[in-house]
């Protein structure tokens, strides 16, 4: 400690503190009782500065005066080490989670014997689409459940494309075949013809108007669950881009065009579904009590829609499909039949082609 370096110059030492007790002089070579009792060894100290009070700087344990005292040095080093030193508990724990996670028992290959087994022993059962409905009618029977009680699909997607891209979340409103419910959606017409007006009023609008109607939509005094709106008003309603977002009027959507009356059928009796968490869509199709070929009817109404959103460039895009009922527990679906001709096409042809590829090394080494 006595061999440590001493300050600049301009500010003068008076004493170092090495215990609560004892102090030393600034060579570190005598020590002394009492604080204010000044060494042989040290020099004398300017009048000018006797009165000053005496600092001790942080971290250097100097004491200064307060005229000449060094400001304390940051404790940037200090927290750089406390950071580093989370960062690696951080990486310790994520080493040990990925090795609890590691440990997965393979499924077995046949399926199970009696009605009660461990479902992480075998896989997951796929079951036809008929098939599965009819047995989440049997599972309402047998829990004495509401049998009106709403079909749900959760969809999944295959989004990735290349070069680490991903197909945007999107959101989209269909028209089902058959209809299980009776609410009915608030639609706005933005319109300044008079006889379109007339039209929108006579197919259910909840509101129409034209540029009147922006100011009371960004006061939130108009509150609907669909915007329509005819293309030769479209330059005119640009500050609502940002209110209205997803719900802004757009051809993409069918909530622009000259067609008021099927835009309203759309949108006033349609289903709404969007993308959650990239990759998933979660909506109600149906309801337990109608007909088996009508709940089926919906679902492929619904798949074809979702299907239209895919990119040209990139494989099948529904990768797997699970119904269920709002009391029972998800049954996962075969595709085989539900997505719609172009799909299939497509995941032949990656068949094809991968088969493609594991024959031609075989043919060069025949002839080699």
């Amino acid at each position: 400690m006595a061999d440590r370096a001493r300050p600049p110059s301009e500010s003068v030492k008076v004493r170092k503190k090495l215990t609560g007790k004892i102090w030393t002089c600034a060579t570190g070579e005598h020590t002394v009782q009492k604080r204010n009792v000044r060494c042989q060894c040290e020099p004398d100290v300017p009048q000018t500065l006797q009165s000053k009070p005496i600092v001790l700087a942080p971290h250097c344990r100097w004491a200064l005066a307060a005229a000449s005292a060094r400001p304390p040095q940051p404790a940037c080093c200090y927290a750089a080490a406390a950071k580093n030193a989370k960062k690696g508990s951080q990486k310790a724990k994520q080493e040990e989670a990925k090795k609890k996670k590691g440990i997965i028992r393979r499924p077995l290959m046949s399926k199970p014997v009696d009605d009660v087994y461990l479902t992480w022993l075998y896989k997951r059962p796929s079951y036809n689409v008929e098939e599965a409905v009819g047995m989440l009618k049997k599972f309402q029977e047998l829990d004495f459940t509401h049998p009106k009680q709403y079909v749900y699909i959760n969809v999944f997607l295959d989004t990735v494309l290349q070069k680490k891209k991903k197909v945007d979340p999107f959101a989209s409103t269909v028209l089902l075949p058959y209809r299980f419910t009776d609410e009915v959606n608030k639609v706005l017409v933005f319109t300044e013809n008079e006889q379109e007006a007339e039209i929108a009023r006579e197919n259910g609008a909840a509101v129409v108007g034209g540029v009147e109607l922006i100011k009371w939509i960004l006061e939130d005094e108009i509150q609907v669950d669909s915007y329509v709106a005819v293309p030769a008003i479209m330059p005119k309603l640009i500050p609502l881009r940002n209110k209205l977002r997803r719900k802004y009027p757009s051809t993409k959507r069918n909530s622009l065009g000259h067609d008021i009356p099927k835009m309203l059928q759309l949108f006033r009796e349609g289903l709404e579904y969007t993308v959650e968490d990239e990759r998933l869509i979660k909506t109600r199709i149906a309801r337990l009590d109608m007909p088996t070929e009508q709940i089926v009817a919906n679902l492929k109404t619904i798949l074809e829609d979702i299907c239209k959103f895919k990119p040209s460039s990139s494989g099948p895009f529904v990768r797997k499909l699970v119904i269920r009922s709002s009391t029972s527990e998800g049954l996962l679906l075969d595709l085989d039949g539900l997505l719609p001709e172009v799909e299939k096409a497509e995941e032949k042809e990656e068949e094809t082609v991968e088969e493609d590829d594991e024959e031609k090394p075989v043919q060069e080494s025949v002839s080699t």
